[in-house]
């Protein structure tokens, strides 16, 4: 699989180079759209014609336009995380995080919605993983 190559080819150059380089945010949007049920067909399909920055929504859906937001820590001593990022405007109706391992392993996801993220968060000015963790959850399940 294709996703399997490029995590692959990230760690190879974490381990050689010291960083790994930033594939989290293309990732995450592909296996967010894999856990609502798009196919890899139709993600790719949809993701032919757009370009790494797109105001609002990664993907969308079944009419349903998806921000999404992630985190991996680098496996190194302290680098667990603690603070995550916040959406930094509403043109989306579900946003979705996910955590991932040192090896981009999936190990939670969490789905908001615009209405209860916006009313949630948007006067809080640092948002930790805690605070995604009261959306609900998309994995495990």
């Amino acid at each position: 699989m294709l996703r399997d190559k490029l995590v692959e080819v990230a760690l190879e150059w974490q381990s050689k180079f010291g960083v790994a380089p930033s594939i989290t945010s293309a990732v995450s949007e592909y296996d967010a759209a894999m856990l609502v049920g798009m196919s890899e067909s139709d993600y790719s399909e949809y993701m032919k014609d757009k370009t790494a920055v797109s105001k609002g929504s990664d993907f969308v859906f079944n009419n349903i336009r998806y921000q999404i937001k992630a985190n991996r820590p680098s496996g190194k001593p302290g680098s667990f995380v603690t603070l995550v990022s916040k959406a930094s405007n509403y043109y989306w109706d579900k946003l979705i995080w996910i955590l991932y391992d040192k090896n981009y392993v999936m190990q939670e996801a969490w789905e908001w919605n615009v209405e209860n993220y916006k009313s949630s968060f948007d006067t809080k000015k640092r948002l930790s993983p805690n605070d995604y963790r009261k959306g609900r959850r998309l994995f495990p399940i």
